[in-house]
């Protein structure tokens, strides 16, 4: 399939608004990272990166970001981060309460989730009664408390029976009901529950306006060892495909790839502090993936230029170029249109868990398909017209020889 017939645009022509495009883009993105990091040194790191605790909660209706953040101020925990979620129509009311750890006892970090959650109870009034929150107990904890009062009058076998039935209690909460029960009425339809056993429930226990859905500890050192090997990985990828691209074609084509590749990566980052998306160990999965997906688009544009550079002898390499990039144009735009629509999806309707990878693929798609033409073509045109010339001269009828003579053409 092809789109696009007898193309004829001036891509080198144009490559100054490229250039400038990406400046603009750089100067916005960086300024914010700095700006973040001089508030905030750990700011732009998930808790892979920078070490720490962090609690997700869940609230019965919109997050109270204001008063969670006064809670915690009064707990001396000021140096939190709160960052508000929701799913893509906005129907989960969940935060993320973080905690910056410094020491590496296993204690310390279990004592800082401890923290967030009396301060959460504190804050919002679960536990003042007296009673457990049913919005946190678990299975286990429900069957034992059921089978003591033994409200279904069991007594025999009871203890499997109410096992099933704590099963069933919690499935209703975390399933049916996105895990915050605000009426025990709303489990008279959960199977094998009586007017009985939600006497006992409501006897038993209250319901706060919150429930923790999920806890994730990292040590600071774990953290800061994650983000050594993440920078090299990075690196590394970069460095394997600059020797690739050199043996395959000429060193500066490689230069050209690997330059622009690394600006897909400085312009995705500075889009994730904009947006106020943390850096994580699926991001950099996410950035790793743009390198090899972005290279291989600028790789076909060099290979179509390696073949006209045989086949228009008497063109100059601009000339060259833009032919190059025409006749790819319609593959570019097939191959980097489904897969931007691919990634969107999974933007829109992936949740909150692939969402910084999403949009890392998002952004990086867009960027890294101009990047192959606007940044790694004129690369080489520029390299080739102002420096070309200064070779080593080498003798006329080898096959480097023919190359010059077409570069300097």
């Amino acid at each position: 399939m092809e789109f696009f017939r007898g193309v004829n645009v001036d891509w080198m022509g144009k490559a100054k608004y490229f250039v400038a495009l990406s400046l603009i883009l750089l100067a916005i993105g960086w300024i914010s990272i700095f700006r973040r990091v001089s508030q905030n040194p750990g700011a732009l790191y998930g808790i892979d990166f920078r070490g720490g605790t962090d609690v997700y909660v869940r609230f019965a209706g919109k997050p109270p970001i204001d008063q969670i953040r006064k809670g915690l101020q009064q707990a001396g925990l000021s140096n939190s981060t709160i960052q508000g979620i929701s799913d893509t129509l906005g129907s989960q009311n969940d935060v993320v309460i973080g905690l910056e750890q410094t020491q590496n006892e296993e204690a310390s970090l279990d004592a800082g989730k401890q923290k967030i959650l009396d301060v959460l109870n504190a804050t919002f009034g679960a536990g003042n009664s007296g009673k457990p929150d049913f919005n946190s107990v678990t299975p286990s904890q429900l069957a034992a408390d059921l089978t003591q009062k033994d409200p279904l009058s069991l007594r025999t076998g009871a203890g499997d029976r109410y096992n099933q039935l704590a099963a069933q209690l919690t499935a209703a909460r975390d399933t049916d009901n996105g895990g915050i029960v605000t009426s025990f009425d709303q489990l008279k339809n959960a199977q094998g529950v009586t007017p009985g056993v939600l006497s006992v429930l409501s006897s038993d226990y209250s319901l706060s306006s919150f429930a923790i859905r999920d806890a994730e500890i990292v040590g600071p050192k774990v953290g800061a060892q994650l983000r050594k090997q993440a920078f090299w990985a990075t690196i590394y990828a970069l460095g394997g495909m600059l020797v690739y691209i050199a043996f395959r074609f000429e060193w500066v084509y490689g230069a050209a790839a690997v330059i622009a590749v690394f600006h897909d990566v400085l312009i995705t980052l500075g889009f994730f502090s904009l947006f106020h998306y943390e850096i994580s160990l699926t991001v950099i999965a996410a950035l790793l993936t743009l390198v090899g997906y972005s290279m291989n688009d600028t790789i076909v544009i060099f290979d179509r230029v390696r073949e006209n550079l045989r086949l228009m002898r008497r063109e100059s390499l601009t000339e060259v170029v833009n032919k190059s990039i025409n006749q790819t144009l319609s593959r570019t735009i097939l191959t980097s249109g489904l897969t931007f629509l691919t990634v969107l999806v999974l933007f829109l309707a992936g949740g909150e868990v692939l969402r910084a990878f999403s949009f890392a693929m998002v952004v990086g798609v867009v960027v890294g398909t101009y990047s192959s033409f606007g940044i790694a073509a004129p690369i080489v045109v520029i390299w080739n017209k102002y420096y070309g010339g200064k070779a080593t001269p080498v003798r006329a009828g080898s096959a480097a020889g023919k190359r010059a003579a077409v570069a300097r053409s």
